[in-house]
C-alpha cells in the first residue's frame, strides 16, 4: 500500500504494516472522536512516526498513486476535520 503523509511524501508499506497503521488508525479516530486534543497528536505522532520507519520512502522522481493520506504531525484536532472519513481519519483517496 502507498501511503501520503499530507506535504512530506509517500512511502510503501507492506501487509503487517497495513494491519498495524490500521490498529494506530483506530487509536487516533478515537482520540479525534472524543475531542482528546493531547491523546489525538500522541496518537497522529505515532502514526507518522511508523510510516517513516515502518515504510520505504517512494523516491521523488517516481510518481505513484497514494492509497491512502495522512495529515502531517502539526494538524490540530480542529483541521483533523479535514482528514476524517466514515472509516478514519486516513482518508482514502478517490480511484
Amino acid at each position: 500500500m502507498i501511503v501520503r503523509i499530507s506535504g512530506e511524501g509517500q512511502y510503501e508499506l507492506d501487509d503487517a504494516g497495513v494491519r498495524k497503521l490500521d490498529e494506530l488508525d483506530t487509536a487516533l479516530t478515537t482520540a479525534y472522536e472524543r475531542r482528546d486534543e493531547q491523546q489525538f497528536h500522541t496518537c497522529l505522532c505515532a502514526v507518522v512516526d511508523f510510516v517513516r520507519q515502518g515504510g520505504k520512502q517512494v523516491p521523488d522522481d517516481v510518481i505513484v498513486p497514494s492509497e491512502v493520506i495522512i495529515p502531517p504531525e502539526d494538524t490540530t484536532l480542529e483541521d483533523a476535520h479535514d482528514f476524517m472519513t466514515d472509516e478514519g481519519l486516513m482518508q482514502p483517496l478517490p480511484a
